[in-house]
């Protein structure tokens, strides 16, 4: 039984990532659920880009070191300023959720001049925050869409229940499909599950933004996020291809 006596649970793909690695394969994904982009925004006129951050530059990210955001930051330091230098703005980050990072975006005086936002937020700050604009987004950085929620399960519990999973892979589709198809419809379910009160129009404006969110069966990015854990550490084995941490009812998909 996995966490809380549940067999089947969503996670990120870092967490998805050290499960397989440190089970030696005995959790493994079922299929991604989206794949939602990250957009590291600054308020500060003299950052265009991430070479223009210096040592007291603070970057809100929702948790330092291990958060998606600030792995994707440690990608794209490496990419700029050379392999070794990875964890080059690990001490800038600073942890604030994303309702708190917004926050500080908006307060002039405060310290925290950037942050590592995902919609809604990103659309808020760039709307609402005086000079506000985009250093890098995160398919910059990976080369495309990151997949950043996906369900898994053991191995064994896959082994022994092989049509619960078939079911949660189907229900899946079902459901990334009802979305693109009627956008509305499941906005309004949205709304109605999680209580949230921004418009339905505001919600479908943020959906139709170029580089949105993404919602596909099929893990994107994953392989170059594991070559970055392998190659700090993180990882102590290095998948020979993303099959190898997903299960056989997703080997049909084009992932990557």
């Amino acid at each position: 039984m996995l966490a809380g006596g549940v067999d089947i649970l969503n996670t990120g793909t870092g967490n998805l990532l050290l499960l397989w690695d440190r089970t030696r394969g005995g959790v493994k994904g079922i299929a991604a659920t989206s794949a939602q982009p990250m957009t590291l925004i600054s308020r500060d006129a003299n950052i265009k880009s991430i070479k223009d951050f210096g040592p007291n530059d603070k970057i809100a990210v929702p948790t330092v070191k291990v958060s998606t955001q600030a792995i994707v930051l440690q990608i794209a330091a490496s990419e700029a300023f050379g392999a070794d230098q990875w964890s080059k703005f690990d001490p800038n980050t600073v942890q604030l959720g994303h309702p708190d990072a917004y926050v500080a975006m908006t307060n002039a005086q405060h310290e925290v001049r950037n942050h590592f936002a995902i919609p809604p937020f990103t659309f808020l700050e760039l709307k609402n925050v005086p000079g506000a604009h985009v250093v890098l987004t995160s398919p910059d950085v990976m080369g495309g869409p990151l997949s950043q929620a996906q369900f898994f399960t053991m191995t064994k519990f896959a082994d022994a229940n092989p049509k619960i999973v078939q079911a949660v892979f189907d229900a899946t589709k079902e459901a990334q499909d009802f979305i693109r198809s009627d956008t509305r419809a499941a906005v309004e379910i949205y709304k109605e599950v999680t209580g949230d009160k921004t418009s339905v129009e505001d919600l479908l404006a943020w959906l139709k933004e170029p580089g949105m969110m993404e919602w596909n069966l099929q893990p994107q990015g994953t392989m170059k996020f594991a070559a970055h854990l392998f190659k700090t550490g993180t990882l102590k084995t290095m998948p020979k291809a993303w099959t190898d941490y997903y299960l056989p009812v997703a080997h049909e998909l084009k992932g990557n």
